[in-house]
C-alpha cells in the first residue's frame, strides 16, 4: 500500500487523498439504500486504511505525524453530528457527518461509528500530552483541537482540559523558543474558541488560561461571544429537545443508541454526579478548601528547598505575572493546575471515590500514607490535615521505612527525589519529645490492660512496636529539623529516667573519616541489610560518592560469599539520576568486569535491563519498586538512558554485546529508537570500524536494524575514511539484501568513481540535508580533523556527472538544486575549476542542457571569466548551438547578460539565428546598431562573409557597412542584403 511505502512525500499523499476518500466512501454507502458486496468490500478497505493512518501517529517522520493528525481531525468532525452551533466553514457545507447517517443503515452502524470517533479523539488527546511531542506535531495538535471544539461543541469540554493539562506540563523536550512558539499557538486558539457561542459555561477558565499566558484583559473582552448569540442558544437547546422527546419510545429498548444519540443543544454541562466528574475535577474540588493563605503559605516555604540556584530559561520564558492573585477565579485556576499535574503522576482520590462516593475525600486521600507512617508523625503534632499529608509524603519518600501499603495512591506514581526536607517550614513542639519519652511507660500501660492469657507476649508485641516507632520518631525529628533540640533535651535530663533519648539514631557518621569508615565495614563480622544501606547512602552522596564505592569494592572483592549482592548494590547505582554517583558506579563496574569471576553476572545485569526496552511501558522497577510491572507511564528519553547507561559502559570492553542491541531496537517503539541513535555515538566510536563484530553486524543486518547500522556507520567515518573492509561489507549488503542508497552515504569515499557515477540520480533525490553531507563527503568538507580523505570524483568530475545524469532517471529539479550546492561551495569551486568544467561541457556532444545555466552562474561568481565565456560562445556558435532549444535560450540569456562584450559574438551569428536573438530579445537591437556604427571599413570587412550570399562577390567595406545597418534596421535580412548586392553589381 501507499501509505507504507519507502518515501515520505508517496505516505503524506496517500494521508491527504483518505481524507477526502473516507468522506467519498461514507457518503455513497449512506445514499445506497441496498448495499452491494462490492460496497462492503470497498468499506472494509477504507476502514483498515484508516485504521493504519492512526497508526502513523506513532511514525518517525514528522511530516508523515502532522499529516495524521489532520486526517484524525476530519476523521473526528465526520464521526460526530453537526448541532445548530457548529462553526462549519463554507468549503464543508455539504460534507457528511455523523447526523446523516441512518441508524438503520444495512451495513454500518451509528453508534459504532460515534464510538469509532470518540476513540479517536481519546488518541489525540493522548498524543499531545505525550512527553517527547514535537513542536511542530504540537502546534497541529493545537489547531486540530481547536477546530473540533468550533465544529463539534459536545466535545469543548475535552478540548479545554487538556490545553489546561499542556499548560500545565509543556514537554520538558522543547527549546525556549519551541516554549514560546507553543504558548503562542495556545493563545490564539483559544480566543478562537472563546468567540465560540458554547464557550460560555468554560469561560472562566478560558479566561484565566488566556492571563497566565499573558493575554491582555481587553483583548479577551472582544472575543468574548456577543449577546445576540447567547440569546439565540435557548432556542437552539429546545428544539431538539423536543425532537428527542417526540422519538424517545423507539429508542427505549436500545439503550447504545439512546446513550450514543447526539445532543445537539449545547456543549455538555458539568453534572454533580461524581461520576461525572473527570480525575482533575476531583482532585480541584479536593485541593480548593485545602487552599488557605496559611497553607500555601507554607506550600511555598517547602518548595523553595527545591528551587535550583538560577532561574532556569524555560521557566524564564514561560513566565508571566499573575494579575488576579488571591482571587476566587484564580484560587480556582491554581487549584486546577495542581489537580492537572497531580493527576499526570498518578496522585490523587480517584480511585477511593470510585469504590466508596461517600467516603470523605481527605481521608481517602490521606489513607495510603496514613495506614503505613503513622507511627511517625506523633499526635502532638498540630498540623493541618493538608500539612499532615505533606510531612507522610515526605516520609515515604525519603527513607522507605515500611513496603509499599496495600491502599496505593495510584499503580503509576514515580518516585521523587530523595531529599526531601521541611525545616525551612516547620518545627517539632517539645510535646513530640516528651510524648517519645512515655512511649514505654504507654505501652507498660497497655499491656496491664490485657487481662487474658496471652498478656505476656502481647505485652512483648507492643513494646516492640512502640520501639520501633521511637526510631522511626527520631528519624522524623532528624528530617522535621529538630534532632538538635531533641538531643540537648536528652542531656539535660540523662539520668532524670530518659533512656528512650539515648535512642535517637544520629545522622550517619557525620564527623567519621574515610580511613575509620572503611575499616570499620571490612573488620566487621557481618554486614546485615541496614549496614549495607548505610553504605548505599555514602555512595548517594555527592561528597562520601568516592569513598562510599571504593569501600563497596573491597566487600566486592574481600567478601567472596557475598560479593553478588554487594555488586547487585553498585549495579544498582549505574542508572542513578545523579550524574556523578553514575559516573563513578560505571568506573568502577568496568574495573570490575575485568575479573573473570565476574563478567558474566555484571553482562546479564546490563542486557536484562536493556531488555526492559521492549515493554512498552517503562516496567516499575525503573522507578524504585519491587516488582517488574509496567505503569502507566509512557517511555521518556530518561527512562530510555537509564537502562542503557550500563550495556553502553560495556560495549567498547565486548564488541559482541552489539549484537543484542540491534535485537532490541527492532522490538522497541519510534520514541525508543529515536533514543537510543543519540545515545550510541560515543561506544561505537570506542568500537572503531575495524571491531569484527561491528563488520558483521554491518554484513548481517536485522531486518528492521537498517536505521541503526547506517548510524553506526556514519558515527565510524564521521572523521575519518572508511575502511577497505567496511566498504566491501556495505557494498555486499547494498548489491544483494538492502538496496537503500542510503547505506553508501558513509562509504562513498571507498566506493569506485563508476559505483559513485551510478549512486548519483539516486542520491540527489534524498532530502536536501542528505545531499548536502553526500557532497561535503565528496567534496573533502566533511573531516574537519586533519584526515586525508581521497574522493573518487574531483570537483570538477561531480559537477560534470551531475550535468550528464538522465532525465528519466532523475528529475531536472532535483539535478539543478546538486548543482546549487555544488556552486555554493566556493572554496572548492574555484575559478580554474569552473573554467575546466565548462570546457569539457562544450566538447560533449551532445551539448548537455544545463550546460549555459553554468555558465551563466560561473560568470556571475567570478566576472573576471567573461572573456573566456565570450570564447565559449564563440566556440558554441561552431557547434550549432541553435540546434538544441534548452542551450539555445540559455546562450542568448547570456549574450543579452553579457552585453557589450557579446555583440562581437552576435555579429558572428548566420541572419536566421541573429533575427532569432533579437525576436527574443528586442532590446539588443539598437545597442547593437550602434556597436556596428562605430566599425572603421577595416573591422567590418571580416564580418561581410556572414552577411553574403555565396553566389555573390565579396561587396566594398562601405557596402558591408550599409547591409549590417540594414540588417539590423530591418528584418528579414536576406531581402534587405540581397537587394543591397544587386544594386551594387549594377553599379
Amino acid at each position: 500500500m501507499l501509505l507504507k511505502d519507502e518515501s515520505v512525500n508517496v505516505v503524506k499523499k496517500a494521508i491527504l487523498t483518505l481524507t477526502q476518500l473516507y468522506k467519498v466512501a461514507l457518503q455513497w454507502l449512506v445514499r445506497s439504500k441496498v448495499v452491494s458486496e462490492l460496497q462492503e468490500a470497498c468499506w472494509d478497505m477504507v476502514t483498515q486504511m484508516k485504521e493504519d493512518v492512526l497508526a502513523l501517529l506513532d511514525s518517525d517522520n514528522d511530516g508523515v505525524r502532522t499529516h495524521a493528525i489532520k486526517f484524525t481531525e476530519s476523521l473526528i468532525i465526520t464521526l460526530s453530528p453537526r448541532v445548530p452551533d457548529s462553526d462549519i466553514p463554507r468549503k464543508q457545507e455539504g460534507d457528511i457527518s455523523l447526523d446523516k447517517v441512518p441508524r438503520d443503515h444495512p451495513y454500518i452502524r451509528y453508534d459504532t461509528l460515534c464510538e469509532e470517533g470518540k476513540a479517536a479523539l481519546e488518541q489525540l488527546l493522548k498524543f499531545m500530552v505525550h512527553p517527547a511531542i514535537s513542536s511542530i506535531n504540537l502546534t497541529a495538535a493545537l489547531g486540530s483541537l481547536a477546530t473540533i471544539a468550533r465544529q463539534r461543541p459536545m466535545f469543548m469540554s475535552e478540548v479545554i482540559q487538556a490545553y489546561e493539562t499542556l499548560h500545565a506540563n509543556l514537554p520538558p523536550t522543547l527549546a525556549r523558543s519551541q516554549v514560546s512558539s507553543v504558548r503562542k499557538n495556545l493563545k490564539l486558539h483559544l480566543l478562537s474558541v472563546l468567540r465560540h457561542p458554547c464557550s460560555t459555561e468554560f469561560q472562566a477558565q478560558i479566561t484565566t488560561l488566556l492571563l497566565d499566558l499573558g493575554t491582555p484583559q481587553q483583548d479577551i473582552a472582544r472575543c468574548l461571544p456577543a449577546p445576540r448569540d447567547l440569546r439565540k442558544r435557548p432556542r437552539h437547546e429546545a428544539e431538539p429537545s423536543g425532537k428527542k422527546i417526540k422519538i424517545e419510545p423507539s429508542l427505549v429498548e436500545d439503550d447504545e443508541d439512546k446513550d450514543l444519540e447526539p445532543a445537539p443543544a449545547s456543549a455538555p454541562k458539568p453534572s454533580s454526579a461524581p461520576g461525572a466528574h473527570t480525575a482533575i475535577d476531583v482532585t480541584a474540588d479536593f485541593l480548593l478548601p485545602l487552599l488557605t493563605p496559611e497553607n500555601v503559605a507554607n506550600l511555598v516555604l517547602i518548595s523553595m528547598v527545591y528551587l535550583p540556584d538560577s532561574m532556569p530559561a524555560s521557566f524564564q520564558a514561560t513566565y508571566t505575572p499573575v494579575e488576579s492573585a488571591g482571587t476566587d477565579a484564580q484560587i480556582k485556576h491554581l487549584g486546577r493546575l495542581m489537580a492537572t499535574q497531580m493527576t499526570a503522576a498518578g496522585i490523587g482520590p480517584v480511585r477511593g471515590l470510585q469504590t466508596n462516593p461517600s467516603v470523605d475525600l481527605t481521608l481517602v486521600f490521606l489513607s495510603a500514607c496514613v495506614d503505613t507512617l503513622s507511627p511517625l508523625i506523633p499526635l502532638s503534632l498540630s498540623l493541618s490535615p493538608f500539612l499532615h499529608l505533606l510531612l507522610l509524603l515526605s516520609l515515604t519518600l525519603s527513607f522507605h521505612l515500611c513496603p509499599p501499603s496495600s491502599v496505593s495512591l495510584h499503580p503509576s506514581v514515580p518516585p521523587l527525589p530523595l531529599s526531601f526536607r521541611l525545616s525551612v517550614s516547620l518545627s517539632l513542639p517539645s510535646s513530640g519529645v516528651e510524648q517519645m519519652k512515655t512511649r514505654e511507660e504507654d505501652s507498660g500501660k497497655e499491656c496491664a490492660a490485657e487481662g487474658e492469657m496471652g498478656a505476656e507476649s502481647r505485652a512483648d508485641s507492643v513494646l516492640i512496636k512502640r520501639r520501633v516507632s521511637a526510631v522511626s520518631l527520631g528519624q522524623a525529628i532528624s528530617v522535621l529539623g529538630g534532632y538538635q533540640a531533641g538531643k540537648s533535651q536528652a542531656a539535660d535530663e540523662e539520668g532524670a529516667g530518659a533512656p528512650q533519648a539515648k535512642r535517637l539514631p544520629e545522622p550517619i557518621l557525620p564527623s567519621a573519616q574515610a580511613k575509620l569508615f572503611t575499616k570499620l565495614v571490612l573488620e566487621a563480622p557481618l554486614i546485615t541489610e541496614s549496614a549495607l544501606e548505610v553504605i548505599r547512602r555514602y555512595c548517594e552522596d555527592e561528597s562520601r560518592v568516592y569513598l562510599g564505592m571504593t569501600t563497596l569494592k573491597e566487600l566486592i572483592m574481600k567478601r567472596p560469599s557475598r560479593q553478588f549482592q554487594y555488586l547487585h548494590v553498585l549495579l544498582d547505582l549505574s542508572s542513578h539520576e545523579k550524574d556523578k554517583v553514575r559516573t563513578h558506579a560505571l568506573t568502577f563496574i568496568k574495573r570490575m568486569y575485568e575479573k573473570d569471576q565476574l563478567r558474566d553476572y555484571i553482562e546479564k545485569f546490563a542486557l536484562n535491563y536493556m531488555q526492559l526496552l521492549v515493554h512498552p511501558n517503562p516496567p516499575s522497577l525503573l522507578f524504585g519498586a519491587d516488582k517488574d510491572t509496567e505503569v502507566a507511564a509512557p517511555w521518556t528519553e530518561e527512562t530510555v538512558r537509564q537502562c542503557l547507561y550500563l550495556y553502553l559502559s560495556l560495549l567498547p570492553l565486548n564488541h559482541r554485546l552489539v549484537h543484542e542491541l540491534a535485537s532490541v531496537y527492532t522490538e522497541a517503539i519510534a520514541d525508543i529508537k529515536r533514543t537510543v541513535l543519540r545515545v550510541i555515538e560515543q561506544p561505537i566510536r570506542g568500537m572503531g570500524m575495524n571491531s569484527p563484530e561491528l563488520l558483521l553486524l554491518v554484513e548481517n543486518c536485522p531486518k528492521g536494524a537498517e536505521t541503526l547500522v547506517t548510524r553506526c556507520l556514519h558515527i565510524l567515518t564521521d572523521k575519518v575514511p572508511p575502511s577497505p573492509e567496511l566498504v566491501e561489507r556495505v557494498r555486499d549488503l547494498y548489491h544483494k539484501r538492502v538496496p537503500d542508497v542510503r547505506f553508501l552515504i558513509p562509504v562513498i569515499n571507498g566506493l569506485e568513481k563508476k559505483e559513485v557515477i551510478q549512486a548519483l540520480p539516486k542520491l540527489i533525490k534524498l532530502n536536501p540535508i542528505v545531499v548536502k553531507e553526500v557532497f561535503n563527503r565528496l567534496l573533502g568538507t566533511q573531516h574537519s580533523e586533519g584526515s586525508s580523505t581521497v574522493s573518487p570524483l574531483t570537483p570538477g568530475e561531480l559537477l560534470i556527472a551531475l550535468h550528464n545524469i538522465d532525465s528519466s532517471k532523475c528529475d531536472m529539479k532535483s539535478i539543478i538544486k546538486a548543482t546549487n550546492l555544488c556552486f555554493g561551495e566556493r572554496n572548492v569551486y574555484t575559478s580554474e575549476v569552473l573554467a575546466v568544467v565548462m570546457q569539457q561541457l562544450m566538447e560533449q556532444n551532445p551539448l548537455p542542457m544545463l550546460l549555459m545555466r553554468t555558465v551563466i552562474q560561473s560568470l556571475t561568481m567570478y566576472p573576471r571569466l567573461g572573456g573566456f565565456v565570450m570564447n565559449i560562445l564563440s566556440r558554441l556558435i561552431l557547434k550549432q548551438v541553435w540546434k538544441y532549444p534548452k542551450v539555445w535560450e540559455g546562450f542568448v540569456k547570456c549574450c543579452q547578460r553579457t552585453k557589450p562584450q557579446s555583440f562581437s559574438v552576435l555579429l558572428q551569428l548566420p541572419p536566421p539565428q541573429l533575427t532569432s536573438v533579437f525576436d527574443r530579445c528586442p532590446e539588443l537591437r539598437e545597442p547593437l546598431l550602434a556597436h556596428v556604427h562605430s566599425f572603421t571599413p577595416h573591422q567590418v570587412r571580416p564580418l561581410a562573409p556572414v552577411l553574403q550570399s555565396p553566389q555573390l562577390p565579396m561587396p566594398s567595406p562601405v557596402l558591408s557597412i550599409t547591409i549590417i545597418i540594414n540588417f539590423i534596421l530591418y528584418t528579414p535580412l536576406k531581402v534587405a542584403s540581397q537587394s543591397a548586392l544587386q544594386n551594387d553589381n549594377n553599379k
